[in-house]
């Protein structure tokens, strides 16, 4: 908010270029997750930035929903490429050759940051962003962050947990076990896609809440595979449901900064990043507790559940009520409808000034 959104993203890809090539070169758990806790710095600036970014650019919100559908689309194509890519690469050419592909892949895209986004400016947004505490209080941008929190957990406790299910009931050769997650990064890439435009018009709430019982239905379902076939269906039902949270959450974010707060977006990607970020440190850190002490199918039932249970919480988001300052402005400016979260209707501009309304007069 104070700098902008340039310099972060910048920064985010330069920091990411250097923990890839310690990824191709570490030899040693140390260095691995000292490389693993860079790649997560450079992420969190490049995500926020990033979404932040979007927002204050596209500030018609159906338009910011299709521009936020493409952006996540975009992290579903390198899930899509990156885990049967990487299996492949290390099973077939060794451990460094998908990392140093992939610092390959980043340095062009800093290269094409400096290019078009020019990022040492200095561009701060011309309001004042509402605090970190304002917003945490706020108990809608709370349960929009837990949507976003319990979809991606269910697919962060699969990550790790999955291979280790399969080899032990499937006994899968290792190409496998990067390709059982294809189907759900290509079924993420289409829900991304798809919901980015279509949630506006069914409603980004009811989206979100069809899309979290899909979440849980797809997770019950993954332990009944007997094999990786048996996995396609309920992988891709999961990257569609969670597609369908993501495209719709991610606006609903700026939205609610726009009707409840100010129209300062980074704070508030901050909290949707943490919150996303939080379902894939929590998931694998008690999945593997969970299957260790229950087993691997009475972890699915219980995220699944989990999802399940908090899909209806998504109603909260139906009809948000603005701030009365905020009020006061839409109904002066005829904006958005601050009263339904639900698609736009043509509405007539009202005039401004007493010049505007001589105009208006005069084409009249």
């Amino acid at each position: 908010s104070r700098i902008g959104y340039h310099i972060p993203m910048f920064l985010g890809f330069t920091i990411m270029f250097l923990s890839t090539v310690m990824f191709a070169f570490s030899g040693t758990y140390t260095l691995l997750l000292i490389a693993r806790a860079l790649q997560g710095v450079g992420s969190s600036f490049s995500s926020v930035a990033g979404l932040g970014l979007l927002a204050s650019v596209y500030l018609d919100d159906s338009e910011r929903g299709s521009a936020m559908g493409i952006a996540l689309g975009g992290l579903a194509l390198g899930v899509l490429i990156g885990a049967p890519f990487g299996s492949i690469m290390y099973e077939f050419v060794g451990k460094a050759s998908p990392f140093l592909v992939l610092a390959f892949l980043a340095l062009l895209d800093g290269a094409l940051q400096l290019c078009i986004l020019q990022p040492s400016r200095i561009s701060p947004e011309s309001t004042k962003a509402t605090s970190l505490s304002t917003l945490l209080r706020d108990p809608y941008i709370l349960v929009a962050a837990g949507a976003l929190c319990f979809s991606n957990m269910g697919v962060a406790m699969l990550e790790p947990t999955l291979p280790i299910w399969m080899l032990q009931t499937m006994c899968s050769p290792q190409w496998q076990l990067g390709m059982a997650f294809l189907p759900a990064s290509i079924s993420y890439l289409i829900g991304t896609n798809l919901f980015g435009i279509l949630a506006n018009r069914m409603g980004r709430w009811l989206c979100s809440m069809i899309g979290m019982a899909v979440v849980g239905i797809s997770l019950l379902c993954v332990p009944l595979a007997t094999n990786i076939y048996g996995l396609i269906g309920p992988n891709a039902g999961l990257g569609f449901a969670i597609g369908m949270v993501d495209s719709s959450m991610m606006p609903i974010m700026g939205y609610l900064v726009d009707l409840r707060h100010t129209s300062s977006y980074g704070t508030v990607y901050a909290i949707a990043d943490v919150a996303f970020c939080m379902g894939f440190a929590v998931g694998p850190s008690t999945g593997g507790a969970i299957v260790r002490a229950l087993g691997f199918p009475w972890l699915m039932v219980m995220v699944g559940v989990l999802n399940v249970a908090y899909a209806p919480l998504c109603w909260l988001l139906r009809s948000p009520p603005a701030a009365e300052e905020k009020m006061a402005i839409l109904g002066q400016e005829c904006a958005m409808k601050p009263k339904s979260y639900t698609p736009k209707e043509a509405q007539r501009e009202l005039p401004l000034t007493e010049e505007s309304d001589g105009e208006a007069e005069n084409v009249e």
